[in-house]
């Protein structure tokens, strides 16, 4: 069983749907009993880091991820905030994030590019190493984002792909059993599917 994690933000039901037309056991949930017996878990986000961080406090999630994440091993995957929340902290706000990435997320600054922020639509990933669950996804795999902020790894051996924005930045990072996309996979058809159908199977 999946258990998408439900502290009020993020794209839940798209997330849902795409498992559930893979035939994936998942549900959406913010009671500890259902995460606790979770296979796996994904922590999705879209908004503010502080307001994250404190409605996953305030629904007593955060005792329960860290028990599954921290000492179970249990796989996880971040989407978006989801995976600026696994960082120590963000220039978003104050709150300190969840630090299980010895990271910090700061936002663009991409001054004279003539590039926008946020960063929004379709773009690519430079895979930077190999790892069991990047199977059929390469160089020029092609995700879906929305952000303002992007995680700046301090170990460069978390650093799983980078994405070309004016500067290159983290768009995928992954330790032992934490993996985290800044993009949407729910949102980004093909590659969305093989990243999602290989996290199943990890």
């Amino acid at each position: 069983m999946i258990v998408i994690v439900d502290y009020g933000m993020g794209n839940l039901r798209s997330i849902l749907n795409k498992f559930e037309r893979m035939e994936v056991e998942a549900k959406i949930s913010s009671d500890p009993a259902e995460i606790e017996r979770a296979d796996k878990l994904v922590l999705p986000g879209v908004g503010a880091f502080d307001a994250a961080m404190q409605n996953l406090r305030q629904r007593g999630l955060i005792p329960v991820l860290e028990k599954k994440v921290l000492r179970e091993k249990t796989p996880i995957m971040g989407i978006c905030l989801g995976m600026q929340l696994f960082t120590k902290h963000s220039e978003e706000g104050n709150v300190a994030g969840l630090g299980w990435i010895d990271a910090r997320t700061v936002r663009f600054r991409l001054n004279g590019s003539g590039l926008r922020v946020p960063h929004m639509g379709w773009n690519s990933i430079t895979v930077d190493r190999d790892w069991q669950a990047m199977n059929g996804l390469e160089t020029g795999s092609r995700f879906y984002f929305v952000h303002s902020y992007h995680v700046c790894c301090n170990d460069p051996a978390d650093r799983l792909a980078t994405t070309n924005y004016g500067i290159d930045f983290t768009s995928m990072v992954q330790r032992d059993n934490i993996l985290g996309v800044q993009f949407h996979p729910e949102r980004s058809h093909r590659y969305g599917a093989q990243l999602l159908e290989n996290f199943v199977r990890w």
